[in-house]
Protein backbone atom coordinates (compact mmCIF):
# COMPACT_ATOMS: atom_id res chain seq x y z
CA UNK A 1 0.00 0.00 0.00
CA UNK A 2 1.35 3.70 -0.81
CA UNK A 3 1.49 6.73 1.07
CA UNK A 4 -0.31 8.39 -1.49
CA UNK A 5 -3.42 11.51 -0.46
CA UNK A 6 -7.11 11.24 -0.91
CA UNK A 7 -6.67 14.82 -2.19
CA UNK A 8 -4.80 13.63 -5.59
CA UNK A 9 -7.36 11.00 -6.33
CA UNK A 10 -10.52 9.14 -5.09
CA UNK A 11 -9.26 6.08 -2.84
CA UNK A 12 -11.78 2.97 -2.14
CA UNK A 13 -13.07 2.39 1.82
CA UNK A 14 -11.07 0.63 3.99
CA UNK A 15 -10.15 -3.43 2.83
CA UNK A 16 -12.16 -6.05 4.52
CA UNK A 17 -10.17 -9.59 5.01
CA UNK A 18 -11.82 -12.25 2.63
CA UNK A 19 -11.82 -15.67 4.73
CA UNK A 20 -12.07 -19.51 3.79
CA UNK A 21 -15.28 -19.05 5.29
CA UNK A 22 -16.50 -16.52 2.41
CA UNK A 23 -15.99 -19.98 -0.11
CA UNK A 24 -18.28 -21.96 2.55
CA UNK A 25 -21.59 -23.11 1.27
CA UNK A 26 -24.32 -20.46 1.36
CA UNK A 27 -27.98 -20.05 0.17
CA UNK A 28 -27.25 -17.16 -1.88
CA UNK A 29 -24.79 -15.22 -4.78
CA UNK A 30 -22.29 -12.99 -3.29
CA UNK A 31 -19.60 -10.79 -4.85
CA UNK A 32 -16.97 -9.31 -3.43
CA UNK A 33 -14.96 -7.15 -5.03
CA UNK A 34 -10.87 -8.08 -4.85
CA UNK A 35 -10.06 -4.03 -5.39
CA UNK A 36 -8.69 -3.04 -9.18
CA UNK A 37 -11.00 -4.87 -11.32
CA UNK A 38 -10.97 -8.30 -9.31
CA UNK A 39 -14.48 -10.07 -8.10
CA UNK A 40 -14.79 -12.98 -6.38
CA UNK A 41 -18.01 -14.50 -6.93
CA UNK A 42 -19.93 -17.35 -4.98
CA UNK A 43 -23.14 -19.02 -5.21
CA UNK A 44 -24.43 -21.85 -3.40
CA UNK A 45 -21.40 -23.57 -3.16
CA UNK A 46 -19.66 -22.65 -6.24
CA UNK A 47 -16.89 -20.10 -6.52
CA UNK A 48 -15.48 -18.08 -9.28
CA UNK A 49 -12.75 -15.74 -9.15
CA UNK A 50 -12.87 -13.16 -11.85
CA UNK A 51 -9.55 -11.26 -13.32
CA UNK A 52 -8.04 -12.32 -9.87
CA UNK A 53 -4.77 -9.88 -9.01
CA UNK A 54 -3.55 -11.06 -5.62
CA UNK A 55 -0.11 -9.59 -5.26
CA UNK A 56 3.07 -8.71 -7.46
CA UNK A 57 1.11 -5.95 -9.32
CA UNK A 58 3.85 -3.74 -10.54
CA UNK A 59 2.49 0.04 -9.52
CA UNK A 60 1.86 1.20 -6.27
CA UNK A 61 -1.53 0.38 -4.53
CA UNK A 62 -4.23 2.68 -2.19
CA UNK A 63 -5.60 -0.24 -1.10
CA UNK A 64 -4.50 -3.75 0.62
CA UNK A 65 -5.95 -6.46 -1.19
CA UNK A 66 -8.30 -8.30 0.60
CA UNK A 67 -8.14 -11.66 -0.56
CA UNK A 68 -4.44 -14.24 0.14
CA UNK A 69 -3.69 -17.06 -2.20
CA UNK A 70 -3.14 -19.23 0.77
CA UNK A 71 -6.72 -18.08 2.09
CA UNK A 72 -8.05 -19.31 -1.09
CA UNK A 73 -9.44 -23.02 -0.30
CA UNK A 74 -10.70 -23.81 -3.80
CA UNK A 75 -12.25 -22.84 -6.86
CA UNK A 76 -14.18 -23.70 -9.39
CA UNK A 77 -13.13 -21.72 -12.17
CA UNK A 78 -11.05 -18.41 -12.99
CA UNK A 79 -12.38 -15.85 -15.58
CA UNK A 80 -10.26 -13.45 -17.12
CA UNK A 81 -11.01 -10.98 -19.79
CA UNK A 82 -8.21 -9.91 -21.01
CA UNK A 83 -4.08 -10.16 -20.75
CA UNK A 84 -3.23 -6.63 -19.05
CA UNK A 85 -1.74 -7.31 -15.82
CA UNK A 86 -4.41 -5.45 -13.94
CA UNK A 87 -6.72 -8.44 -15.17
CA UNK A 88 -4.58 -11.37 -16.19
CA UNK A 89 -1.49 -11.65 -12.99
CA UNK A 90 0.41 -14.18 -14.28
CA UNK A 91 1.68 -14.58 -10.54
CA UNK A 92 -1.28 -14.96 -8.82
CA UNK A 93 -2.88 -17.50 -11.52
CA UNK A 94 0.43 -19.74 -11.02
CA UNK A 95 -0.34 -20.03 -7.27
CA UNK A 96 -3.95 -20.89 -7.54
CA UNK A 97 -3.01 -23.88 -10.23
CA UNK A 98 -3.04 -25.72 -6.88
CA UNK A 99 -6.82 -25.02 -6.31
CA UNK A 100 -8.30 -25.13 -9.56
CA UNK A 101 -7.47 -25.89 -13.29
CA UNK A 102 -9.99 -24.31 -14.82
CA UNK A 103 -9.17 -21.38 -16.02
CA UNK A 104 -11.65 -19.66 -19.08
CA UNK A 105 -10.42 -16.45 -21.10
CA UNK A 106 -9.95 -15.91 -25.02
CA UNK A 107 -8.26 -17.99 -26.72
CA UNK A 108 -5.30 -15.36 -27.42
CA UNK A 109 -5.26 -14.79 -23.12
CA UNK A 110 -5.61 -18.99 -23.09
CA UNK A 111 -2.17 -19.67 -25.21
CA UNK A 112 -0.42 -17.10 -22.84
CA UNK A 113 -1.32 -19.66 -20.01
CA UNK A 114 -0.17 -22.08 -21.39
CA UNK A 115 3.10 -20.89 -22.08
CA UNK A 116 3.23 -20.02 -18.31
CA UNK A 117 2.18 -23.27 -16.46
CA UNK A 118 -1.55 -22.33 -16.48
CA UNK A 119 -4.26 -24.70 -17.60
CA UNK A 120 -6.02 -21.88 -19.98
CA UNK A 121 -9.20 -22.92 -21.68
CA UNK A 122 -9.62 -20.49 -24.53
CA UNK A 123 -13.12 -19.64 -26.21
CA UNK A 124 -14.40 -17.96 -28.91
CA UNK A 125 -16.60 -14.54 -28.73
CA UNK A 126 -20.28 -16.31 -28.22
CA UNK A 127 -19.21 -18.95 -26.75
CA UNK A 128 -21.26 -21.00 -22.99
CA UNK A 129 -19.86 -22.80 -20.63
CA UNK A 130 -21.31 -23.94 -17.11
CA UNK A 131 -19.48 -23.63 -13.65
CA UNK A 132 -20.59 -26.17 -10.92
CA UNK A 133 -24.05 -26.71 -10.60
CA UNK A 134 -25.48 -23.48 -10.56
CA UNK A 135 -23.73 -21.04 -12.63
CA UNK A 136 -23.62 -20.56 -16.82
CA UNK A 137 -21.54 -18.30 -18.57
CA UNK A 138 -21.14 -16.53 -22.02
CA UNK A 139 -18.67 -14.94 -23.66
CA UNK A 140 -19.20 -11.49 -24.73
CA UNK A 141 -17.36 -9.56 -26.93
CA UNK A 142 -14.75 -6.70 -26.42
CA UNK A 143 -13.02 -3.41 -27.84
CA UNK A 144 -9.84 -3.10 -26.21
CA UNK A 145 -6.95 -3.68 -28.58
CA UNK A 146 -5.16 -0.67 -27.45
CA UNK A 147 -1.55 -1.94 -28.07
CA UNK A 148 -2.03 -1.76 -31.80
CA UNK A 149 -2.41 2.08 -31.44
CA UNK A 150 0.80 3.00 -29.15
CA UNK A 151 2.93 4.52 -31.29
CA UNK A 152 5.81 2.26 -30.75
CA UNK A 153 4.07 -1.04 -30.65
CA UNK A 154 5.96 -3.50 -32.50
CA UNK A 155 5.25 -7.68 -32.85
CA UNK A 156 1.68 -9.14 -32.56
CA UNK A 157 -1.22 -7.00 -34.06
CA UNK A 158 -4.15 -7.41 -31.14
CA UNK A 159 -8.11 -7.99 -32.21
CA UNK A 160 -11.08 -7.31 -30.55
CA UNK A 161 -11.30 -11.14 -30.16
CA UNK A 162 -8.53 -11.09 -27.79
CA UNK A 163 -10.27 -9.27 -24.93
CA UNK A 164 -13.99 -10.50 -23.93
CA UNK A 165 -16.81 -9.75 -21.41
CA UNK A 166 -18.67 -12.00 -19.36
CA UNK A 167 -22.37 -12.69 -18.74
CA UNK A 168 -22.93 -14.92 -15.62
CA UNK A 169 -25.95 -16.09 -14.67
CA UNK A 170 -26.48 -17.67 -11.00
CA UNK A 171 -29.98 -18.89 -9.22
CA UNK A 172 -30.33 -15.53 -7.95
CA UNK A 173 -29.62 -12.99 -10.72
CA UNK A 174 -27.32 -12.36 -13.53
CA UNK A 175 -24.04 -10.32 -12.91
CA UNK A 176 -22.52 -8.63 -16.42
CA UNK A 177 -18.63 -8.66 -16.33
CA UNK A 178 -18.17 -6.63 -19.53
CA UNK A 179 -14.16 -6.30 -18.99
CA UNK A 180 -12.01 -3.03 -20.20
CA UNK A 181 -13.51 -2.11 -23.62
CA UNK A 182 -14.62 1.15 -25.18
CA UNK A 183 -18.35 1.60 -25.48
CA UNK A 184 -19.92 -0.85 -28.80
CA UNK A 185 -23.39 0.60 -29.19
CA UNK A 186 -25.00 -2.29 -30.58
CA UNK A 187 -23.88 -4.53 -27.70
CA UNK A 188 -22.90 -2.26 -24.35
CA UNK A 189 -26.56 -0.71 -24.65
CA UNK A 190 -28.81 -3.55 -26.17
CA UNK A 191 -28.41 -6.40 -24.09
CA UNK A 192 -31.29 -7.85 -21.46
CA UNK A 193 -31.51 -5.53 -17.98
CA UNK A 194 -28.92 -7.71 -15.43
CA UNK A 195 -29.03 -7.62 -11.96
CA UNK A 196 -25.74 -7.03 -11.37
CA UNK A 197 -23.69 -4.70 -13.32
CA UNK A 198 -19.48 -4.90 -12.10
CA UNK A 199 -19.16 -1.47 -13.49
CA UNK A 200 -15.79 0.87 -14.39
CA UNK A 201 -16.59 4.45 -14.64
CA UNK A 202 -12.62 5.30 -15.54
CA UNK A 203 -12.86 8.12 -18.04
CA UNK A 204 -10.12 6.75 -20.72
CA UNK A 205 -10.69 6.59 -24.20
CA UNK A 206 -9.68 2.43 -24.66
CA UNK A 207 -12.20 1.72 -21.67
CA UNK A 208 -16.33 3.10 -21.94
CA UNK A 209 -15.08 6.96 -21.35
CA UNK A 210 -16.93 8.47 -18.40
CA UNK A 211 -19.95 9.17 -20.80
CA UNK A 212 -20.01 6.09 -22.33
CA UNK A 213 -20.22 4.62 -18.96
CA UNK A 214 -23.27 6.67 -18.07
CA UNK A 215 -24.86 6.10 -20.90
CA UNK A 216 -24.39 2.14 -20.58
CA UNK A 217 -25.69 2.29 -16.91
CA UNK A 218 -28.78 4.44 -17.68
CA UNK A 219 -29.68 1.90 -20.52
CA UNK A 220 -30.06 -0.68 -17.77
CA UNK A 221 -31.50 1.83 -14.70
CA UNK A 222 -32.32 -0.88 -12.71
CA UNK A 223 -29.21 -2.63 -12.47
CA UNK A 224 -26.93 -2.63 -9.78
CA UNK A 225 -23.92 -0.55 -10.53
CA UNK A 226 -21.43 -2.24 -8.02
CA UNK A 227 -17.69 0.35 -8.66
CA UNK A 228 -14.30 -0.96 -9.99
CA UNK A 229 -11.26 -0.04 -11.69
CA UNK A 230 -11.02 2.55 -9.43
CA UNK A 231 -9.61 3.73 -6.37
CA UNK A 232 -6.86 0.81 -6.10
CA UNK A 233 -3.56 1.92 -7.91
CA UNK A 234 -1.89 5.33 -7.28
CA UNK A 235 -2.00 6.58 -10.28
CA UNK A 236 -3.52 9.87 -10.26
CA UNK A 237 -2.53 11.22 -13.40
CA UNK A 238 -3.43 7.50 -15.39
CA UNK A 239 -7.29 8.09 -15.92
CA UNK A 240 -7.86 4.26 -16.37
CA UNK A 241 -7.27 4.23 -12.60
CA UNK A 242 -8.01 7.07 -11.47
CA UNK A 243 -12.36 7.20 -11.52
CA UNK A 244 -14.00 9.19 -8.78
CA UNK A 245 -18.05 7.77 -7.58
CA UNK A 246 -18.66 11.26 -7.09
CA UNK A 247 -18.84 12.27 -10.55
CA UNK A 248 -21.76 9.60 -10.74
CA UNK A 249 -24.31 10.54 -8.01
CA UNK A 250 -26.12 13.57 -10.69
CA UNK A 251 -25.48 11.78 -14.22
CA UNK A 252 -27.14 8.09 -13.30
CA UNK A 253 -30.77 7.20 -13.59
CA UNK A 254 -31.97 5.95 -9.99
CA UNK A 255 -28.27 6.89 -8.20
CA UNK A 256 -29.26 4.63 -5.14
CA UNK A 257 -28.59 1.67 -7.35
CA UNK A 258 -24.64 3.39 -6.80
CA UNK A 259 -22.60 0.48 -4.75
CA UNK A 260 -19.47 2.12 -3.57
CA UNK A 261 -17.91 -1.26 -1.97
CA UNK A 262 -14.90 -1.66 0.08
CA UNK A 263 -12.62 -4.29 -1.32
CA UNK A 264 -13.80 -7.36 0.32
CA UNK A 265 -16.86 -6.70 1.50
CA UNK A 266 -19.96 -9.04 0.62
CA UNK A 267 -22.17 -7.40 -1.63
CA UNK A 268 -25.61 -9.65 -2.15
CA UNK A 269 -26.60 -10.84 -5.55
CA UNK A 270 -30.97 -9.84 -5.95
CA UNK A 271 -32.68 -10.58 -9.02
CA UNK A 272 -35.00 -7.45 -10.12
Amino acid sequence: MSDARPDRQAVAPPSVRIGEDAFAESAGTTLRWLGMAGFLLTSRGTAILIDPVLHSFDMPLLIDIPLRVDDVPRVDAILVTHADNDHFSIPSCRELVRVTTAFHSTRYVASVMEEEGIPGTGHDIGDAFSVGDHVDVTVLPADHAWQNAQPDHRGRTFHDEDSCGFWIRTPDGVVWAPGDSRLIRDHHLTMPEPDVLLFDFSDSEWHFGLDGAVEMANAYPRADLVLHHWGSVDSPEFAPFNGDPATLWSRIVNPSRIRVVAPGEAFAVRSR
